[in-house]
């Protein structure tokens, strides 16, 4: 099979598909690789670079498109991509297609394409092997983005994150205790700030209070547990996901006025959905913006940021998917493999997952039915 690299086209997305230690292990195995020019320039990988591990960079984004039996990117096609999406073509990356567009949705379905969300591949113990590294990330960041965003300079109230002798450190509060919530605790909690978690799930919130004994304080999620919290909170982090499905707005409008002016939002849900009602899509070239007195950050490519990483981070999960995919018939490669099974959103013209499915107000098909030949 041959596997294409595409240059983003999304805005301020700086991370790439596959770096180039990726595409030397694909190379050497016998895979052909096409790269399109400056695919990776954004993560500090020249041409020069990919060429050095086998690939072949091309000028033409069609010919990535019109070459390739896979396509490996690191977010969904946006609509200048749209027409070289080919027949039969498998798409790797993270979609999010709860909260994409329809027109792609249509035009996959269409195409009889193949589409895998990194998001939604899940092992049978319910974890999410490729999201994980990125959510790792993104959590470690909000201490950053925390100290920046409570500056005078930036809106903030002049409050130092960890505090100094006899001035309190910011009260942080995550809420979600899952891959991101927990780096977020730990990343806050290492950097001096007072930490609240709020979670649904006892087990996950007594994992927190026995990892960090006397540094969290913890509470049960449900509105009145929030409105608590948001009485005192600095920094307020959503950290909730649904694998495959939108977010739902844990804190209304009405809420959020509970928050002294000037505090800080970060919705690192936002790209699906986002748990705040007034939350809303930004970018990395233009962040953040207030209501009600509050600053909003909801940047869904948040680990842009550290594009290298992030690059390196999500290669290290998705390259045995990738390399399953490419090194064996594509219907073998899902039945060997339910997590990867798990991933397919579409397949065939009909929408496999049950998240997906049920954004779209319709009955998914299983995806071994398609396997056994089911379903047409």
């Amino acid at each position: 099979m041959i596997i294409g690299i595409p240059r983003t086209r999304s805005l301020d997305e700086f991370r790439v598909g596959l770096p180039p230690r990726a595409v030397r292990n694909l190379t050497a195995a016998g895979s052909e690789v096409i790269v399109e020019r400056k695919a990776g320039h954004g993560a500090g990988f020249s041409d020069q670079m990919y060429q050095e591990s086998g690939a072949r960079v091309v000028h033409d984004l069609a010919e990535v498109y019109g070459r390739a039996d896979v396509i490996v990117m690191v977010n969904k096609p946006v609509p200048e991509e749209y027409p070289f999406i080919t027949e039969d073509q498998v798409l790797m990356s993270v979609m999010n297609l709860a909260v994409g567009d329809p027109a792609l949705i249509s035009l996959l379905r269409e195409r009889n394409c193949t589409a895998i969300d990194f998001v939604t591949i899940q092992e049978e113990s319910g974890s999410l092997p490729v999201l994980r590294p990125l959510s790792q990330i993104a959590g470690r960041m909000v201490p950053q983005i925390a100290s920046k965003y409570l500056q005078t300079d930036h809106g903030g109230l002049g409050i130092l994150l960890g505090g100094a002798p006899a001035v309190p450190p910011a009260e942080v509060v995550v809420i979600g205790a899952g891959t991101v919530g927990r780096n977020a605790v730990r990343a806050c909690v290492g950097a001096g700030a007072r930490v609240t978690l709020l979670d649904s799930d006892y087990g996950r919130i007594s994992e927190i209070d026995w990892t960090f004994p006397g540094q969290v304080t913890t509470f049960k999620a449900n509105e009145a547990a929030l409105r608590k919290v948001l009485g005192y909170a600095d920094v307020v982090v959503g950290a909730v996901l649904i694998p495959g499905t939108r977010t739902p707005h844990l804190v209304t409008k009405e809420m959020i006025g509970l928050l002294r002016e000037k505090s800080l939002i970060i919705d690192i849900s936002i790209d699906q959905g986002g748990c705040f009602e007034t939350s809303r899509p930004t970018r990395l070239s233009d962040p953040s913006y207030v209501v009600d007195g509050i600053t909003h950050y909801c940047v869904p490519n948040l680990t842009s940021l550290v594009a290298r990483s992030a690059s390196y981070a999500l290669c290290n999960a998705t390259l045995p998917y990738v390399c399953s995919v490419v090194e064996q018939p594509l219907k073998q490669a899902l039945a060997n493999d339910p997590a990867l099974a798990h991933g397919v959103n579409i397949m065939g013209g009909q929408v496999t997952h049950p998240g997906l499915a049920a954004n779209m107000g319709i009955d998914p098909v299983p995806v071994a039915d398609l396997l056994t030949g089911g379903t047409s």
